[in-house]
């Protein structure tokens, strides 16, 4: 089964899926961060949503 495109928030709210453009433009509008700021956080910190949060300054 494909992934339902018209979610509105990530199935799993702990963790960031980068692979899926959707969910990128999900935390990118949540954090109103641009797609690299999101990408180099998670290059950093990994992609555990509180980890990316404090990296980006931002709550979770």
């Amino acid at each position: 089964m494909g992934d339902n495109m018209n979610r509105r928030h990530p199935q799993d709210s702990s963790r960031i899926n980068v692979h899926e453009d959707w969910e990128v433009r999900y935390w990118t509008g949540k954090w109103n961060v641009s797609r690299q700021q999101l990408m180099d956080a998670v290059r950093r910190v990994g992609v555990q949503v509180a980890d990316v949060a404090r990296a980006l300054g931002k709550e979770r």
